[in-house]
């Protein structure tokens, strides 16, 4: 789809038809100077519809928008212009959120600065499982992290040891919920990723992502009581994301340093690659490294995609060598339909909304190219500029090449095979550094 689509869309929130190219948005965000409450709807909702319903059609009409407005989607002498639109519409998509939460008594949970603390409540699994909610842990752009400060059997059955699980007092697990209710489907989706990589991926490379402990469902106060998802995840304790490795050394890590952190981002991607299941959103705040153990995780797969879902026989073949690195391929041949929702990244992250490659704005589904892509924007950035061609002298040229390679504009243009391309950075990284040797990375201890 092109920034001059004349394609129809839906009706949007408001009732109106939403605008349709890239030019109708500009008009309405810039020249008309329509409010948040005119371009997605109203924030109370409309009688006999639920609060989370009207959010999910105003979210549904704002990334029907995003993605005709995307920079990278339109020609180039239109960027100026969609870029400003595109700003100004993810701060009218800000306000209605807040609006909404407000009109809905705070159900959404979508208050900035201030999100609203689960502590207490217990997520009940279908393993018969009561986790309750501890201390916030962490937050991220659309969930919060707490401590599981209790597992426990729910029908006083056997002790959680029966289905590999630990029970009692601080258990080693996270439970993830989601900010708004309204994105209780992206935490699903998380889920179904997590067990299709751990179903069908190489079990030498599970470490690479987090461990899907349990999934369960909990009354959320701030939602009348409603039933809300949840997904328990293992704890990650000592790792940092990239974000925080940046602004320890803002004028990039060595170079030496940043190739075993991205040497391990391939494993991680090619690992979920070959299980049929693109990250979507391989990003600085997404990506963990442990300083002292040279470890990585790559996590929050709540925008994740199955783009080509193939038989499940075939992926379980084709994806789990028996010895060896992985043998390279792509992702299975098509099965579902071109509509099917889980083929697509679902969202943006709109701090890094310029760092997606085009076809992502574009609602193609993802490869294994538009990881690759998002990767080596977080190894560049790592190494001083998300840009390479922004990289100073002490990043080799050859090094400032090989990025730039992976970031052409059209995806066939680009690596699609994580696993090669690690042996071709190998290749390169033995040329310019000889052999290989553990180089220990220290992270200042106020970034930790």
């Amino acid at each position: 789809m092109t920034g001059t689509s004349s394609t129809t869309f839906a009706a949007s929130a408001t009732g109106q038809r939403q605008p349709a190219s890239l030019d109708e948005v500009i008009d309405l965000v810039l020249r008309q100077g329509l409010q948040e409450r005119d371009l997605f709807g109203p924030t109370e909702p409309a009688a006999g519809r639920s609060p989370q319903a009207s959010l999910r059609a105003a979210r549904r009409a704002y990334r029907a928008m995003a993605r005709l407005v995307h920079p990278d989607v339109v020609p180039a002498g239109r960027r100026v212009d969609a870029a400003r639109t595109f700003a100004r519409l993810t701060e009218l998509w800000e306000a209605y959120q807040l609006a909404a939460d407000a009109a809905a008594g705070g159900a959404h949970g979508m208050r900035r600065g201030d999100r609203p603390d689960q502590a207490g409540v217990v997520v009940v699994s279908r393993g018969r499982l009561a986790h309750t909610v501890g201390e916030r842990y962490a937050d991220g752009d659309i969930a919060t992290l707490y401590r599981v400060a209790r597992t426990v059997p729910t029908d006083g059955g056997g002790p959680a040891a029966k289905v590999g699980l630990v029970d009692g007092d601080d258990p080693p697990y996270l439970v993830k919920i989601a900010h708004s209710a309204a994105d209780d489907d992206l935490v699903a989706r998380e889920a179904a990723a997590l067990r299709r990589i751990a179903r069908f991926g190489d079990p030498r490379f599970a470490p690479y992502v987090p461990r899907l402990v349990d999934t369960g469902r909990f009354a959320d106060p701030a939602a009348g009581g409603g039933s809300r998802r949840a997904n328990v995840l293992g704890r990650l304790d000592g790792f940092v994301p990239l974000s925080r490795v940046h602004a320890a050394y803002p004028g990039g890590v060595d170079p030496r340093d940043a190739a075993w952190m991205w040497r391990r981002l391939l494993v991680a991607i090619g690992y979920a690659h070959r299980a049929g299941v693109a990250h979507g959103a391989v990003l600085p705040d997404h990506v963990l490294i442990h300083p002292d153990d040279h470890g990585l995780v790559l996590v929050d797969w709540c925008y994740s995609a199955i783009p080509d879902p193939a038989d499940d026989a075939v992926v379980a073949a084709a994806h789990r060598p028996e010895a060896g690195r992985p043998e390279p391929g792509r992702l299975g041949a098509t099965r579902r339909g071109v509509d099917d929702p889980s083929r697509r990244i679902p969202a943006l992250v709109a701090a890094y909304a310029d760092w997606y490659p085009p076809e992502v704005a574009r609602r193609e589904p993802p490869g294994a190219a538009t990881d690759i892509a998002l990767a080596t924007r977080c190894v560049s950035y790592l190494l001083g500029d998300p840009d390479p061609a922004g990289l100073g002298a002490a990043v080799p040229a050859q090094i400032r090449r090989f990025l730039g390679g992976c970031l052409l504009p059209a995806p066939a243009m680009r690596p699609d095979d994580a696993w090669r391309l690690l042996g071709e950075l190998d290749e390169l990284l033995d040329r310019l550094y000889g052999r290989r040797r553990f180089r220990p990375f220290t992270m200042p201890r106020s970034a930790r």
